[in-house]
């Protein structure tokens, strides 16, 4: 089931991000820029789409050298801690995770099988284990029944 992003949503990751969304029908857009390292790049959130009659969500993340996008976000975790926004899509017992960072970063882990985040990291190749750590955040997420909702 994919995620429908409310405004409250939206502004949670504008705070995070610590940059306002530039709404454009049914897109908002995030420029982040770092100038410590004068990394830019766009996060665009495309809500709605329809595709064959199938209505989904679409993230996009564009830097000058990379274009990246996740299909059906299913979720999402906003880090402050982290100064990070990781979207995740999941189909079955396969994930993938879109991390976004405050400092213009991005990362992409994809078709990662969820077992690899329910064991133990440590006894992963090095070529592995950063995903796992990456991802792990998924664990705390009820993709069966999720939603931003408060009760």
């Amino acid at each position: 089931m994919i995620h429908s992003f409310s405004e409250e949503n939206i502004a949670t990751i504008s705070k995070v991000l610590g940059v306002e969304a530039k709404k454009s029908g049914d897109v908002y857009r995030f420029e982040i820029s770092d100038k410590n390292t004068g990394r830019k790049i766009a996060l665009e959130i495309h809500l709605g789409l329809n595709l064959d009659g199938d209505i989904t969500n679409l993230i996009s993340v564009y830097t000058q050298d990379t274009f990246l996008q996740l299909h059906n976000c299913t979720a999402f975790i906003a880090s402050e801690m982290l100064h990070q926004i990781t979207f995740f899509g999941k189909n079955g017992e396969i994930l993938s995770g879109l991390i976004v960072e405050k400092e213009a970063g991005c990362s992409l882990y994809a078709n990662v099988r969820e077992s690899l985040l329910k064991g133990d990291f440590t006894k992963l190749p090095p070529e592995v284990m950063m995903c796992s750590v990456a991802l792990s955040l998924t664990e705390s997420i009820d993709f069966e029944g999720f939603n931003f909702d408060e009760d």
